[in-house]
C-alpha cells in the first residue's frame, strides 16, 4: 500500500449507519402522551448514529450540544394557550462551529438517513451555537408553521 493510498484511506468518511431500533424507541418515547420525555438526542458513535440522552427538562437539552459535536435533537414543546393546548415537535440538526468542512459536508446525507425514524415534526431547525438553543426561538418557530395563534382575546390597543 502506497502512503498516498494510506493517507486517503483515513480521510474518507465511513459510511454511516443508524442505531434503528433504539433511535425509534427514544422518538416513540418523545411522542408518547404516557410518558414525561420531551426530547432526545443522537449523536455519533464512530460511523453510527445512536441515542445519546433523553430527559424532560429543557436546559439539560441544550447543553448536550458542543462546539466539535455532530448531533441531532428531537423535542416535544406544548403549545396553544389556556383554551387548545397541543403538542408540538421540531427536528433539530446540530453542526458546532467547529466542526470540520468534510464533516459538514456529510450531514446532509446522515441527516436524510435518521429522518427516515424521526419523520414527524413540525418544524426542522439547524443550530451551531449555543444561543440558538433557546426555548422561546422554538417556540416562534413553530408559531409561524402553525398558523392561528389566538392567544388570550386580550387585545393591545
Amino acid at each position: 500500500i502506497s502512503l498516498a493510498t494510506q493517507t486517503l484511506s483515513h480521510q474518507m468518511p465511513l459510511a454511516t449507519s443508524l442505531d434503528k431500533d433504539s433511535i425509534r424507541e427514544a422518538y416513540e418515547d418523545v411522542r408518547s402522551d404516557l410518558t414525561d420525555t420531551e426530547w432526545a438526542v443522537f449523536k455519533f458513535d464512530g460511523p453510527q448514529i445512536v441515542v445519546h440522552d433523553r430527559g424532560q427538562c429543557f436546559e439539560q437539552f441544550r447543553q448536550l450540544f458542543g462546539d466539535a459535536e455532530r448531533a441531532f435533537g428531537y423535542i416535544r414543546i406544548q403549545m396553544g394557550d389556556e383554551m387548545s393546548k397541543r403538542k408540538k415537535f421540531i427536528f433539530l440538526t446540530w453542526i458546532g462551529q467547529e466542526v470540520g468542512v468534510i464533516q459538514r459536508a456529510k450531514m446532509s446525507t446522515d441527516k436524510a438517513l435518521i429522518k427516515d425514524v424521526l419523520n414527524n415534526f413540525a418544524v426542522e431547525l439547524q443550530a451551531g451555537v449555543e444561543a440558538e438553543l433557546d426555548i422561546e426561538l422554538f417556540r416562534e418557530a413553530l408559531n409561524r408553521a402553525g398558523g392561528a395563534n389566538y392567544g388570550t382575546g386580550i387585545r393591545d390597543n
